[in-house]
């Protein structure tokens, strides 16, 4: 402890590892820095130096939003008047001034800056959200170091390049840095990058040595140097550059470089320089601008309004033609219009003029056929959603107190209909937590208690047989069966509670070996080499809790410190590591007393994908040297001698249960070496270590080689992957929905795959196809390699005659960077979409938005991406729905995310129900909105040509006001915010219904087309049946006929009558709000008449006392308004009684079996329904449990068989 800092004994440097036995920077010499994209040079604390150019570099200040206080006002029009209505309306505005207008400039202007202004303070409040959670960012503390060797606290966007920063444990990094020293003596850190890579275990940071004497405050008041290096670039994994110090240049590397948002763990503090600030850092390069989504229904949208302005210029032309005619031929004869002293808008001498005069004025008139209120009714009923989905209280998360969010309301449809989800896999899948579960030990199984697969299996083969003792006889048979099969699964009567394990990473119960008590075991020795491998053969850090007492292990990876926890459990605990030396305390020996032994670690070869097994050398105490390997089985079992297979076939059938059983496995073998033997190997392998060159790696793995053979197995392992709560079963829930599945990770190929399998994306039997690149300098042989793998996986999927055949793509980042390329993406992605489930590891945050970008736009799907760190940004950005996990680990993704969830498995009700909810909400109210103002709109028309196309309305101007504001727009609102067409339960338990969504059957162009020829029928029928019943008719009891002002209230109490009983069928699901909003909408209709008429005449005009006087009295005018909504609504009853009928969805039939309560009357057909309500799908938990069904079918199967050729004993025979 010098100067009171914290210094650990522990050099890890000294160990050697295939990671850290490389030339340090001064023995490799520093690197050629020249020619493009290595132009950034540093001055170590002289941060001034880069206030001017050249070296002005970007401030710390990051920003994730839309737009800025500059920018919001044209971008935010841009995106309003993007929407093709709202461009037609501002031109409707504009001409609104001049004498052309059929109504007032400010009734044309006033609602267009209603919509759009609601629409951009929307926009604004969204983006204020994601400013306000940057400002969280910016602001927050670091210390850096200002002058005279003081370090002051600094906000993150106040730091600059070239300034030397202090960090302290648990605290994340500001900016790039240059690690200079540490609090450890040799200048190492442990940094978890989880933001950038995933990943969860903690890298080894290590300092230059030259730097190490820069350990603390004061070191600093006359430091410098200069640093060249790369330009900003996304590449996480490399750089390049030197350190000049003191006339000194040396080389550095990733290893000493600390990026943004990774956080310091397990060290008290680090001294840094800033290398690259803000936008220029690593992270940020990787980001990618926030765009502007718009759901595919709104894009829809567009092309119907595009139908509709063609409608509306075709009858604006047809009326433009027909008063050009009138003007030219019979205005001379109407002598009282004076036709000798009109203006040219009306002179029958320029009949051309007239006709494009009126041409202006009718297509303002006969505007109604565009609903300007559409977009913002679809505004308000997006926010109302919102709120719903973020009060949800099932997608409320307990523990972190985080609730579902919607950031935006503009993509809620969207939710209903993705095709494809693009997952990361740590923090969004897992919580990185193993469990060891089961262990095999010289042939013998141990481990009595069951994993989820097993569990799950079990209980639907309970159901299973259930199902077939009601449909056939009960026969005792069938009953020992069922038990047969509990006993064989260890399903005991212990409840969920129960099962839990007390202890973290360990989950393993069996008595035999617990406490001790496997000194009572045959093959002691081989039990006790067993944990002494998995307490030996590791790279962890033991840490005493002073509270508790107990060591807790920062490890590599989350399977170690199961191991580890796993061995203290049996007694072997790991408490010490010096840089020579592994210390285990074994709490059972023979004499009864816990016994300190030390392994001298001699060598140590690590773990890598390419290898796939770890191995430690060490001497005992009494001066045996020892080989200790766990790896892959496939890899161990090669490697055994003769006499090592002792255990081999026991062991490999305990391997395949657990594997059936979705467990991880690893394989444990050993080897003695004589003192001769290893002093020649290791002459050898310290010769491959201090060589230089690109062979280097090579010739460490050949002389590993020569060590790791002729093993004895002595056993197996088998943990439980913990996954986050309820990760199976959303996964087997979306998989029944019918969406595909894609995890992107940064993770090495075999966590990925082993996380695969504990999530059933992966299960046995399905075929793997793993895509990789092969060692070459020369780019296009690789290229050609990979080409022809992709071809040759592709040609195999179409020649599989096997319909059940399930296959997975597996491929890894670098052979992303080729596959990614035009020439080849297609293919690639023809294969990756005729799989069943595909698996990215080792890919980097850009490569991730790249595959992304990829599935939207070579499908024309839609796509969901998920994940919960700052290497997740760019693919949520790219992907057509964003969701971020908002976790404890930094609020990156949901700052950029389109909706946040507390855990991957809300992701299930989030789409569901919620996405299923608003697709179905949206799709009816838009084409429920384009047939009220086709059916409304076209009256006009036609009556314009009923009275010789005079631009003259039929409709009183507040009665035209007030039908998209207050008399259609509340119902339309109340169906897009509270129809079900079945509950929230039954959308859980009936998967396949949300497959209406992706096959947008609600919002085709049948159906579409089907709503504005509904809407066309109904304009006709409102329209030519009043003017027939009203024309020369008496109306009222004096013999009076009816004027315009009777005929258009009738026609209009007729339009809102048929409108909202037309929503009312539409409706599926009624409360009391639907009920108030619709039929009050006819209340507040007769309402505003009965008011409007006993306003003054000067104002009501025409309308005065109309209904009280004109209208009431009159029988005809109340049997039009019931006959005319009968006619209107008749043919949609008839097509949906016929539907229903003979061509049902699959809702309708769910909602007959809930109407007459089938659901709870016959239990059994209701789940005979369920079943079939499941797309059918190659992943996921049923497809596994399935599995695992059919393999305890054949067990039963082949027993019974067993018995039945047993000839029975009779009385007689035992006589």
């Amino acid at each position: 402890m010098a100067r009171g800092r914290i210094r650990a004994r522990l050099r890890r440097g000294h160990l050697y590892t295939f990671s850290c036995l490389r030339p340090s920077a001064t023995e490799e010499g520093p690197h050629s820095i020249e020619g493009p994209g290595y132009s950034r040079i540093v001055h170590c604390n002289q941060p001034l130096m880069h206030k001017r150019r050249p070296l002005k570099y970007r401030s710390n200040y990051i920003s994730t939003t839309k737009y800025n206080f500059a920018t919001f006002l044209p971008k935010a029009l841009y995106e309003q008047f993007h929407r093709v209505a709202n461009l037609y309306f501002l031109g409707a505005a504009i001409v609104s001034v001049s004498p052309l207008s059929p109504f007032s400039a400010v009734s044309m202007i006033a609602p267009l800056a209603f919509v759009v202004g609601l629409s951009m303070a929307k926009e604004a409040l969204e983006d204020w959200r994601r400013f306000m959670q940057d400002m969280k960012v910016n602001t927050r503390k670091v210390k850096v170091h200002k002058e005279e060797g003081l370090f002051g606290n600094k906000q993150w966007q106040q730091v600059q390049v070239g300034d030397v920063v202090k960090v302290e444990k648990d605290q994340f990094f500001p900016a790039d840095l240059l690690l200079l020293s540490s609090s450890y003596e040799d200048g190492i850190c442990y940094v978890e990058t989880m933001n950038l890579d995933g990943e969860t275990n903690l890298k080894v940071k290590r300092a230059l040595e030259v730097t190490l004497p820069f350990d603390e405050d004061e070191a600093f008041k006359n430091f410098t140097g200069i640093i060249k290096c790369e330009d900003p670039n996304p590449n996480l994994y490399t750089f390049i550059g030197n350190f000049e110090y003191d006339h000194q240049v040396y080389a550095l590397d990733p290893s000493q470089i600390l990026l943004r948002d990774s956080k310091l763990r397990n060290t008290a503090f680090i001294y840094g320089i800033v290398i690259f600030t803000g936008h220029d850092s690593k992270v940020m390069q990787n980001a990618t601008k926030s765009p502007s989504k718009r759901s595919r229904i709104e894009r829809k949208m567009d092309y119907i309004i595009y139908v509709l302005f063609s409608v509306l210029l075709v009858i604006s032309l047809v009326s433009s033609v027909g008063f050009a005619v009138r003007t030219k031929f019979y205005m001379p004869d109407w002598w009282y219009l004076q036709p000798q002293n009109t203006d040219d808008y009306y002179n029958p001498k320029k009949p051309v003029v007239s006709g494009v005069a009126h041409l202006v004025t009718a297509l303002m008139l006969y505007g109604y056929l565009i609903p300007i209120s559409l977009y913002v009714s679809i505004e308000v009923v997006k926010v109302l959603q919102a709120s719903f989905i973020n009060q949800d209280i099932q997608m409320y998360d307990e523990e972190t107190g985080n609730p579902a969010q919607a950031r935006t309301s503009n993509l809620n449809e969207e939710l209903g209909q993705v095709d494809t989800i693009l997952s990361d896999k740590t923090g969004t899948l897992t919580c990185n937590q193993m469990d060891f579960l089961k262990c095999s030990i010289a042939g013998t199984a141990y481990g009595v208690r069951p994993s989820e697969v097993e569990l799950a299996a079990a209980q639907q083969m309970a159901i299973d047989l259930e199902d077939q003792d009601a449909e056939r006889s009960t026969l005792p048979r069938q009953k020992g069966k069922q038990q047969e099969i509990e006993l064989e699964t260890v399903v005991t009567s212990k409840d969920e509670k129960d099962l839990k394990s007390p202890i973290k990473g360990f989950s393993f119960e069996d008595s035999r070996i617990m406490k001790g008590n496997w000194w009572k075991e045959p093959n002691v020795d081989v039990i006790m080499l067993s944990f002494r491998i998995l307490a030996i053969c590791h790279t962890a850090v033991p840490e005493l809790n002073e509270e508790t007492g107990s060591y807790t292990y920062e490890a590599e990876s989350p399977d170690e410190g199961a191991f580890l926890v796993a061995a203290r459990e049996f007694g072997f605990e790991f408490f010490k590591r010096t840089q020579s030396s592994v210390f285990i305390r074994e709490r059972y020996s023979a004499s009864g007393q816990p016994i300190d032994r030390e392994f001298k670690l001699l060598n140590m070869l690590e773990f890598t994908s390419k290898r796939k097994r770890m191995t430690v050398i060490v001497r005992d105490e009494d001066g045996q040297i020892l080989l200790l390997c766990k790896g892959a089985d496939s890899i161990i079992f090669d490697r055994l001698s003769k006499n090592g297979r002792l255990y081999l076939e026991d062991t490999t059938r305990h391997l395949n249960e657990y594997g059936e059983a979705g467990l991880r496995t690893l394989a444990l073998a050993y080897r003695k070496l004589e003192e001769s033997e290893y002093s020649a190997w290791n002459n050898e392998f310290q010769k491959a270590k201090t060589s230089i060159g690109a062979d280097r790696e090579t010739m460490l793995e050949k002389v590993a080689e020569m060590m790791e053979r002729d093993l004895i197995l002595v056993g197996a392992t088998a943990v439980e992957d913990k996954l986050q709560k309820g990760v199976p079963q959303c996964i087997d829930k979306l998989a029944q929905a019918g969406l595909k599945i894609w995890v992107l990770t940064g993770d090495k190929m075999e966590t990925a795959i082993n996380i695969g399998y504990s999530c059933s994306l992966l299960r046995q039997g399905m075929k793997q196809i793993c895509i990789t690149a092969i060692s070459s300098d020369a780019k296009e042989v690789v290229k050609e390699n990979i080409l022809m793998q992709i071809t040759n996986a592709s040609q195999m999927i179409k020649l599989e005659k096997d319909p059940h055949a399930a296959f997975a793509l597996i491929i890894e980042g670098k052979t992303l960077a080729y596959v990614l390329e035009d020439d080849m993406k297609q293919q690639f992605l023809g294969l990756a979409v005729d799989c069943a489930s595909v698996i990215c590891c080792r890919v980097s945050p850009k490569q991730k938005a790249l595959v992304t970008r990829l599935v939207k736009e070579g499908t024309g799907k839609t796509t969901l991406a998920i994940g919960d760190g700052a290497n997740d940004v760019g693919m949520i950005q790219e992907a057509d729905i964003g969701v971020g996990i908002s976790g404890v680990e930094g609020m990156q993704a949901v700052m950029a995310s389109d909706f946040s969830v507390a855990q991957f498995r809300f992701l299930e009700r989030l789409l569901v129900v919620h996405g299923h909810w608003c697709y179905k909400r949206i799709a009816q109210m838009v084409c429920y909105f384009f047939y009220k103002n086709i059916a409304f709109g076209l009256t006009l028309f036609y009556f314009e040509a009923f009275t010789g196309f005079s631009g003259q309305s039929v409709y009183d101007d507040w009665y035209m006001l007030l039908f998209n504001v207050v008399l259609t727009s509340l119902p339309v609102i109340s169906l897009g915010v509270f129809e079900q067409d079945v509950s929230s339960e039954v959308c859980l338990q009936f998967p396949a219904l949300y497959q209406q969504g992706p096959r947008n059957l609600f919002f085709d162009w049948y159906r579409i087309l089907g709503w504005m020829g509904n809407g066309l029928y109904s304009s006709l029928i409102i329209f030519f049946l009043n003017i027939i019943i009203f024309y020369d008719q008496a109306f009222c009891a004096g013999g009076q006929t009816a004027d315009m002002a009777a005929l258009g209230t009738a026609m209009f109490t007729c339009i809102i009558w048929a409108l909202n009983c037309q929503i009312a069928l539409t409706m599926s699901h009624f409360t009391w709000i639907q009920h108030l909003l619709i039929w009050g909408s006819i209340v507040t209709w007769y309402l505003f008449l009965l008011v409007y008429g006993m306003v003054s005449p000067t104002i009501s005009g025409n309308a005065y006392q109309i209904l009280v006087e004109a209208l009431a009295p009159a029988p005809i005018y109340w049997s039009a308004t019931l006959l005319v909504t009968v006619a209107c609504n008749l043919p949609y009853m008839a097509h949906i009684s016929f539907q229903r009928c003979f061509h049902p969805l699959d809702h309708h039939i769910i909602q007959e079996i809930k109407y007459y309560r089938k659901d709870v009357e016959d239990d059994r057909m209701w789940c005979r329904e369920r079943s079939k309500a499941r797309q059918k799908t190659k992943i996921g938990f049923t497809a596994r449990v399935d599995a695992k069904i059919r393999q305890l079918r054949g067990k039963l199967q082949r027993k019974q068989t067993s018995l039945e050729t047993l000839s029975p004993i009779t009385p007689s025979q035992c006589s």
